[in-house]
């Protein structure tokens, strides 16, 4: 994994290059996605009901390539010293720094990827580069309706500087006394700031820096930053009922369903390109995941299209031999490409490049099917790749996440 090299502690690197047309098309379909994680699941309404709840909070998407935040506090961007705007769209190891513990960040990602609750004590850097210890708080929210991870919230608690009494005694004996309170003397008094980037840390060197001691929270703090998750976690579900895709801090099974983890997940939104896979195991063969990218080439939001066959993009124009030669090849598990007549969301036609290809896990058994896209009228990707280069790529990345995921950590979906 490399390594993020940060330039100056809390303080983002200026592009000082001027953005091209293609980068503000991106940049528009990125924040488009973002707005919708919200809106699309919870009403229009939602951000201004989370704003109304006191304390310091993120909200993030794992289901969106490069797991961004999609909703900040106000009590978080008065803690940090970012406004809102330079925290949307980011991922959260933008508050790490050289002093943050690797090994607390590890403890995050492995909660990030087995979607389960998490408080940890984590030191991380303001706007301003100051350095901040908070208890971070982290759980899943799951939507009902499919079981999936619909979003992460991590809420975050300032631990202060304990005085040195009580530091003393919390390190026992002749042991606090020896090291004066576990040298919090040597910390600044200062207010905590937050941590989200479990899925892609910094691998920074902590060697010089092993003499701090994290600080402990109190039961007290332990109790505010559960208090604050119920009542996001209150209104969340409150303003899901109104879009009819209710949420639950439990994961609800539908009868067949089970499904991709937030790890899968991770590792797919890495690949820029566009694609979508099917579930063969599962009725209709339904599309369990969705790239950004299809969703730009295609007008439609995820949660229209996750649990549907990929066939909606049909319509009069298009070629039923086409159709049966693409059903043949995943009857006899084997690859195929295509040029196929398709219709966008507002009805729009554009010509197909499809291929379709069987993925195996370890084991050797048929996982998904990945269909990639590429618009015949697109550009090139500017690496003089053809079409098909471009799309074996793709799949060669999926097949890797699959496997690599079957491997390290068992079943690619949650068994429980």
């Amino acid at each position: 994994m490399v390594a993020l090299t940060i330039p100056s502690i809390g303080r983002r690197a200026e592009n000082t290059s001027p953005p091209s047309a293609v980068a503000e098309v991106m940049a528009g379909c990125s924040r488009r996605l973002i707005d919708q994680s919200l809106t699309a699941r919870y009403s229009d309404w939602i951000a201004e009901a989370l704003d109304e709840i006191q304390g310091c909070f993120l909200i993030t998407d794992p289901g969106v390539a490069g797991h961004p935040i999609v909703f900040a506090s106000h009590g978080f961007l008065a803690m940090s010293g970012y406004s809102r705007e330079e925290v949307l769209g980011r991922n959260g190891r933008m508050f790490q720094g050289p002093a943050t513990n690797r090994r607390s960040v590890l403890e995050i990602r492995e909660a990030i990827r087995e979607e389960r609750t998490l408080q940890i004590s984590l030191l991380n850097y303001r706007k301003d580069g100051t350095p901040h210890w908070i208890l971070f708080h982290l759980f899943p929210v799951f939507g009902v309706d499919d079981g999936r991870v619909a979003h992460f919230v991590a809420v975050q608690v300032p631990i202060p500087r304990r005085s040195r009494s009580l530091s003393e005694a919390r390190c026992g004996g002749a042991r606090g006394r020896l090291f004066g309170a576990c040298r919090n003397e040597v910390r600044s008094d200062c207010d905590l700031g937050c941590n989200l980037a479990a899925d892609l840390f910094v691998d920074v060197d902590n060697r010089g820096l092993e003499a701090e001691e994290s600080r402990e929270a109190s039961e007290q703090e332990k109790e505010r930053a559960s208090d604050a998750a119920n009542s996001i976690l209150s209104a969340l579900t409150q303003y899901s009922k109104l879009t009819g895709r209710v949420v639950s801090s439990q994961r609800s099974r539908l009868a067949g369903i089970s499904p991709l983890s937030s790890s899968l997940i991770l590792s797919l939104g890495r690949i820029k390109q566009s694609f979508v896979l099917t579930d063969p195991q599962l009725p209709d063969m339904p599309i369990v995941y969705a790239s950004d990218e299809f969703l730009s080439l295609t007008g439609y939001s995820r949660h229209e299209i996750l649990g549907h066959n990929y066939e909606f993009l049909n319509g009069p124009d298009t070629e039923v031999e086409v159709l049966h030669q693409i059903r043949q090849s995943i009857q006899v598990e084997c690859a195929c490409t295509v040029r196929l007549l398709n219709y966008r969301k507002d009805g729009s036609l554009f010509w197909n490049l499809l291929h379709v290809s069987p993925v195996r896990n370890a084991s050797g058994k048929v996982a998904f099917y990945v269909n990639v896209q590429i618009d015949e009228n697109a550009k090139s990707d500017g690496l003089g790749l053809s079409p098909h280069m471009r799309q074996l790529g793709v799949v060669g990345a999926v097949k890797v996440a699959v496997r690599s995921l079957s491997l390290c950590a068992g079943p690619s979906r949650p068994s429980s």
